[in-house]
């Protein structure tokens, strides 16, 4: 009955689309033809009515075409609205240039461009507003109990309690775990009101009774030996089966996977900026961001460097050992903030709030991030980057690595001037874990786009932070 009423969904949901495409376009039409928008194009009217509306033949099934490309017909019970919207601008920005080929092809350059631009909006925003009304809908039906889907567990392991979490913390996706199988675990034991039913073996029993719509297998890891077993019986059944893997925190949420003629291999992280063009991308954004920034900054540093030199006894520039790209070590440039002190002491910490040993000056440069400016000279060097996690002393990443799960994933790419952690509070004497947690994210999500927005918000929440002492 469930994939039944999902076919049916489906087929409806297409036919909504079909019409918001036809609607869009005869909107756009009406506006530049029967509006004040009329005369504003030379050359528009060359074509009747009856051709615009003969282009629809081949606009809806194409648009149908890319929406079911761009996995906008997929299951959206988990899905973030924030990706359905990408998909739509995506779609229809792939269905106007393809529009555009088309019209180049047949040789039809009397097509308004006004109603094309205004065809391209118009359907963004229709789709966006009818999908946004169709998923409120099925919200609101399955809070009231409609439009569930009866989940059982097979296995309890760490998987299974967070999966049992978001589906609790979730109601508006509409599942209902049913129970828990497991060999380990006595019956009746209770996560968060979902109680294990009984033993893995009961599955056997319990799938004739076809009262669930889904099977997520949840095994501990020490149980994967029975895992093909459980795969084999949970499909001959035809009930949907999904895998739900036990380490989760060893493989990333996006896993990047490969076909090794046949064999899926798995990265256990995957880094975006081991790709070639991606690296050279950011080499260059780097070498002509850093050499923009002396230029720019170079008075502030001149004033910067006076300011050192005149209110204490040592050298303008310090010099501090720092573990970099591949476990590699460099010396990082800052103003000097501190007063001179030994090397044996200079290692035992890093800087706390009113630090005794942080001059007058420095306090001001450490306070606006000044003192951070001559590593740009670090970046054009190719030992930092502008955007990236922030490089540690090497004392320091020998402690780490042992206590943080995780921690050495940093020294895949290249140390930064900023990074995701700084913009969002974590810098200075503040939570390793968090920053760490910030970095990786940033590591496994990399683009061009996400660097020019730290570089942006570090204007703003980078220079003067409150936990830069």
């Amino acid at each position: 009955m469930i994939k039944d009423n999902q076919k049916y969904f489906n087929r409806l949901h297409l036919l909504i689309d079909a019409v918001v495409v036809a609607i869009s376009y005869l909107f756009a039409w009406y506006l530049k033809f029967c509006t004040i928008l009329a005369d504003t194009e030379p050359g528009a009217g060359a074509l009747d009515m009856g051709t615009y509306f003969g282009f629809l033949y081949f606009l809806v099934p194409e648009y149908i075409i890319l929406y079911y490309f761009f996995h906008l017909y997929a299951p959206k019970r988990a899905t973030r609205r924030k990706y359905e919207i990408s998909g739509i601008l995506k779609a229809n920005t792939v269905g106007i240039v393809i529009f555009i080929v088309f019209l180049y092809m047949i040789k039809q350059p009397d097509f308004s461009r006004t109603m094309m631009g205004l065809f391209y909006v118009i359907n963004i925003a229709f789709t966006t507003i009818c999908r946004t009304m169709i998923r409120n809908m099925l919200l609101y039906f399955r809070k009231k109990g409609y439009n569930l889907k009866y989940i059982l567990l097979v296995g309890y392991s760490r998987s299974a309690e967070e999966y049992i979490t978001r589906i609790n913390a979730n109601p508006q996706w509409g599942y209902v775990v049913r129970g828990i199988l497991d060999d380990r675990i006595p019956s009746g034991t209770l996560y968060k009101g979902v109680k294990v039913v009984g033993r893995i073996e009961n599955i056997r029993y319990i799938l004739p009774e076809n009262k669930l719509d889904e099977i997520a297998i949840t095994l501990a890891l020490k149980d994967y030996d029975h895992l093909e077993a459980i795969v084999d019986l949970c499909e001959k059944s035809g009930v949907h089966t999904k895998f739900i893997p036990d380490y989760n925190s060893l493989v990333p949420s996006h896993p990047y996977t490969e076909d090794l003629m046949g064999l899926p291999v798995i990265n256990i992280r995957y880094v975006p900026l081991t790709n070639t063009l991606n690296w050279i991308l950011k080499r260059a954004v780097d070498i002509l961001g850093a050499a923009a920034g002396i230029i720019i900054s170079s008075p502030i540093m001149l004033l910067a460097a006076l300011a050192v030199r005149l209110t204490s006894r040592g050298p303008v520039i310090f010099k501090q050992e720092r573990v970099g790209l591949h476990n590699k070590t460099f010396k990082m440039y800052k103003f000097r903030t501190m007063a001179m002190q030994k090397p044996s002491a200079e290692q035992k910490a890093w800087t706390v709030k009113d630090d005794p040993r942080v001059t007058k000056v420095g306090k001001i440069l450490r306070r606006t991030s000044l003192d951070e400016l001559p590593q740009l000279f670090n970046i054009l060097a190719g030992e930092m980057s502008l955007v990236g996690p922030r490089p540690e002393r090497p004392q320091f990443v020998e402690q780490f690595k042992e206590e943080i799960p995780r921690y050495m994933i940093k020294h895949q790419v290249r140390p930064g001037l900023t990074g995701w952690a700084q913009i969002n509070g974590y810098r200075g004497d503040t939570s390793i874990r968090k920053r760490i947690e910030y970095d990786l994210f940033y590591i496994e999500n990399w683009t061009m786009s996400m660097d020019f927005k730290i570089m942006f918000l570090t204007i703003f929440k980078g220079f003067v932070n409150k936990n830069a002492y």
